[in-house]
């Protein structure tokens, strides 16, 4: 997967760890601060899945047999036998917690033999963690990604171009590098080593229509999700083999599901649309910020119309409409505001109060805080929080923090604010990872607190 870069107003996603802002604001001074320490996050099992398994059928096959390039992948391919996990000596320290959070669940929930590689023992993923820019450098606007056949960078640069790196001529993985930045939040890497080590596992694509998984560009989902686990449990099941076609595994996937998922062996009309390409563009476009504001603004409002006319009111229309709004923010705040309340209202009547929810209320609290709303600040923010817990994104968790403690402190006084806000510092270091982004943050919050008189 190639997670691409783009910021919110006020919640960074965990591609984008710099802070970064869409509207023009007054920047606060800088004040001391004494950051306490950091807050991360325990290991704990993803939800099951809430979707028939004729759904998740075809989203393994659409996930399986096709990258997100669009190229069409010929075979099913996964490895075969125990797994060893390596990790270059370059290496963030705080990595390994994470990674090992990590294995034990890929090992506890998809069943598959994965484990760190000990002195002397053969790797079959090779984790490598290089400079952001050097490895931007290579690959443009990718945060991480992984590669196949190749014994990490070195290994990587020596075969770029060749057919041994080719994902679509596989039919069987023996071997793989995952590529992730060393110099970027905890929070980052951590999400670059369940995306990046699950596609090194299993599915090469992304499908923006699935609403609970990390394959899904969307970048609602940082961690692995019970929906992925039961893909990845599904990939390696013993009926599944290298080398399947996709018309073999079609016949053997529903009986596969059907074991593994009793809970979801009911009938349900509603079929998987196809995937749209049209639409898959116009988001790429509307979210690259290398192209200009007015650009982004129509592709946005492309992606509006063509899920709106091909019918959609699932996943992709709610992030056409949220996509829309982060980019009107600068040139139409009343249509940013119109655009953010319909997708929200849209991915309440899909899935409650979720982390889709939670990322707008970032969005709608910072409105109500800049108008003084501070009341309505407080309700947006404390609706939101147990999904931004529950999704362990502390880079959200801490946005939404500090907008409240703003609001608070001025309703309820300096020290009742503090109080929350030195928790949002807390979940800052992990999810911003620097003292200088943690504090460039807090500097972004407090700006837009209206000045007095």
């Amino acid at each position: 997967m190639l997670r691409y870069l783009f910021p919110i107003l006020v919640a960074l996603s965990a591609c984008a760890p710099t802070p970064q802002t869409e509207v023009a604001d007054r920047r606060a001074p800088a004040t001391a601060l004494d950051l306490p320490p950091m807050k991360t996050f325990a290991a704990r099992r993803g939800p099951d899945p809430r979707r028939p398994n004729a759904q998740i059928a075809q989203d393994y096959l659409d996930l399986t047999f096709q990258m997100e390039s669009g190229r069409k992948l010929p075979y099913m391919t996964r490895f075969a036998g125990p797994i060893k996990v390596s990790v270059n000596a370059g290496a963030p320290g705080h990595l390994e917690r994470d990674l090992g959070q990590l294995l034990s669940r890929l090992r506890n929930e998809a069943g598959i033999p994965i484990s760190r590689a000990q002195r002397g023992e053969t790797a079959q993923i090779f984790v490598e963690a290089i400079p952001r820019k050097t490895l931007q450098k290579a690959v443009p606007q990718a945060a991480c990604f992984v590669v196949p056949n190749v014994a990490g960078w070195a290994d990587f640069k020596r075969n770029r171009g060749r057919g041994l790196t080719d994902w679509t001529k596989l039919k069987s993985r023996e071997k793989a590098t995952v590529i992730i930045p060393s110099d970027v939040s905890p929070q980052e890497v951590r999400d670059c080593l369940h995306e990046e080590i699950a596609q090194a596992l299993g599915p090469l694509n992304d499908l923006y229509r699935l609403p609970d998984s990390t394959f899904n560009d969307d970048n609602f989902h940082t961690v692995l999700t019970g929906f992925d686990m039961l893909i990845l449990r599904a990939h390696y099941s013993p009926q599944m083999r290298n080398g399947m076609t996709r018309q073999q595994a079609a016949q053997v996937i529903p009986g596969v599901l059907a074991r593994l998922n009793p809970r979801g062996n009911y009938t349900n009309t509603s079929v998987p649309q196809s995937i749209n390409s049209d639409w898959n563009r116009q988001i790429s476009a509307a979210l690259a910020l290398r192209s200009s504001s007015g650009r982004r603004t129509n592709a946005a409002n492309a992606a509006v119309r063509i899920a709106q006319a091909q019918g959609w009111r699932d996943n992709r229309l709610a992030f056409s409409l949220f996509v829309q709004g982060r980019v009107s923010l600068a040139s139409s705040p009343e249509k940013a505001i119109a655009a953010f309340l319909q997708a929200s209202n849209l991915y309440k009547a899909l899935y409650g109060a979720s982390v889709h929810t939670a990322h707008i209320a970032t969005q709608m609290s910072a409105f109500a805080l800049s108008s003084a709303q501070y009341g309505a600040v407080r309700n947006i923010v404390d609706e939101a929080l147990p999904a931004a817990r529950g999704s362990e994104n502390a880079a959200l968790l801490a946005t939404l923090l500090m907008i409240k403690a703003e609001a608070v402190e001025r309703s309820d006084g300096k020290a009742a604010g503090a109080a929350i806000r030195r928790d949002a510092l807390a979940w800052g270091r992990y999810g911003f990872g620097s003292e200088r982004n943690v504090r460039a943050r807090l500097a972004e919050v407090r700006a837009l607190v209206p000045t007095q008189g």
